[in-house]
């Protein structure tokens, strides 16, 4: 029997990996999958959005009951946290979205295989992809590759990561106790994320950033209101301030901090470093193979193809956010390039969402980019304060901010901070991605009473002529 030479061999099930995989196979290809976990969907599903989410909205109905219950007329013993059975709850929604993306497999016919892929070279127009895995070592071959590996927890060279006093992202999101005092290192979404919800679970959280200003490329005015509303909250900020040294002593971390040309020492039980990610290529014999880099990053052309013939690259390992929606839009966008569709990715309209509370998203350029390009602008904004149903709901912190071109409107960014602002973005991609205006989003129809309708008033504030403003 011949071995079987695949149409496309992918390496990594995360979510841009999956989805190639998945659109190829509808295109007719013939698709295989390496994927070094037991379980399906990459750190996305595994260690990253699914499970980190989960805990968010459990850690807010948790605040909620606590903090919030008394003024809508419902009064109830103090809450009692039942930190075993959340972290279930958690591992149960992973499990069953990974289970999901398994069935997805089968259905589609995409051969699984699990372990550590490596690539072998080209021969005769077909590559070759070694997987190691405890059972043994088996080799693959394909007519073209799409690595898709995603990226990592970047780490501080004098504080690597033990999985208990030093954590990633992956040990925060399964800590056994709620910490004493929580240091997060690094004002980015995972670490504001995570520290949103062991403050929500009786925390201390100490933020420390070397930046000036948290969430850079987010709109200054968002991230200026998210710190205020996190600091209400209980959440301590040090900017400017850059670690420089950390010991274990009895039992404690002790994290020495630098600010302003002062030293000062900070002690507290777990430390979370939030500092980045970096993409995940050790192993896979791309350098061997000669692949280009650029900055760390696989280098590849609109067709998503490396500079090796066969190899392609997507998500995390070439440039740009590293979203898994971004992942996702170029899996299913390589797929049909490489069938001879013209598909692509519209960068320019990605969303970055902060899942805080209030949560802040954000698509299009901010106003700090339109002053620096000295581009000009208009500017409509709307409180979620004069909005019927966010007062109804009792959550009225934020705003919704459009910038539009002052002769046609065309929408240039849309910034939302508040209430279920990782949904509402979604107007707004839609708009932007149809070169739609303001006018656009004014006459159309948004139900009363909704959260939509500040995003309405928003536009009718770029003419200023909102309603209820």
């Amino acid at each position: 029997m011949s071995e079987q030479i695949y149409d496309l061999i992918v390496i990594g099930a995360g979510p841009g990996g999956y989805v190639a995989a998945i659109r190829a196979v509808q295109l007719g290809m013939t698709v295989a999958v390496v994927e070094q976990r037991e379980s399906l969907g990459g750190v996305c599903l595994n260690e990253g959005c699914i499970p980190s989410k989960a805990l968010l909205d459990s850690s807010e109905l948790f605040a909620l009951a606590r903090d919030s219950f008394a003024g809508h007329g419902i009064g109830i013993d103090p809450p009692r946290l039942d930190l075993p059975l959340m972290m279930a709850r958690k591992d149960d929604v992973v499990k069953k979205l990974t289970d999901g993306v398994a069935f997805l497999f089968t259905k589609n016919k995409i051969a699984s295989v699990r372990g550590t892929a490596r690539l072998t070279g080209e021969r005769d127009g077909v590559h070759g992809v070694e997987v190691a895995a405890p059972e043994g070592t088996r080799q693959l071959r394909g007519r073209r590759v799409l690595l898709a590996t995603g990226s990592e927890a970047a780490a501080i060279p004098f504080m690597p990561f033990d999985g208990e006093t030093v954590a990633s992202a992956r040990e925060a999101l399964s800590f056994d106790r709620v910490p004493e005092h929580l240091l997060v290192v690094g004002a980015g979404y995972i670490g504001l994320e995570l520290g949103s919800v062991w403050r929500r679970l009786g925390a201390r959280v100490t933020m420390v950033e070397m930046l000036p200003k948290m969430l850079p490329n987010t709109d200054g005015q968002v991230a200026d209101t998210l710190m205020r509303s996190l600091k209400k909250q209980g959440i301590a900020f040090r900017m400017e301030t850059k670690v420089t040294g950390f010991e274990k002593r009895e039992g404690k971390a002790l994290v020495t901090v630098e600010s302003g040309g002062a030293t000062e020492e900070i002690a507290c039980d777990r430390v979370l470093v939030a500092v980045g990610r970096r993409p995940l290529t050790a192993g896979l014999g791309v350098e061997e193979l000669g692949v280009r880099l650029e900055e760390g990053r696989i280098a590849v052309d609109d067709d998503y193809r490396t500079s090796v013939p066969g190899i392609y690259a997507i998500g995390d390992l070439i440039h740009g956010p590293m979203l898994a929606h971004k992942a996702m839009a170029e899996g299913e966008v390589f797929a049909e390039r490489l069938a001879g569709q013209a598909s692509v990715v519209d960068y320019a309209f990605i969303p970055g969402i902060v899942y805080t509370w209030p949560e802040a998203a954000g698509v299009g350029r901010t106003e700090e980019e339109l002053k620096g390009e000295g581009v000009e602008y208009r500017v409509g904004k709307f409180p979620f304060m004069a909005n019927g149903r966010a007062r109804c709901m009792d959550e009225t912190e934020g705003f919704v901010k459009i910038l539009a071109k002052p002769d046609s409107g065309r929408v240039l960014g849309i910034h939302v901070i508040g209430p279920r602002a990782s949904d509402l973005i979604a107007e707004a991609v839609t708009v932007m991605t149809y070169g739609g205006s303001a006018a656009d989003i004014a006459m159309t129809f948004h139900a009363h009473p909704t959260l939509s309708e500040v995003m309405k008033e928003a536009a009718l504030d770029v003419e200023k002529r909102a309603i209820h403003a």
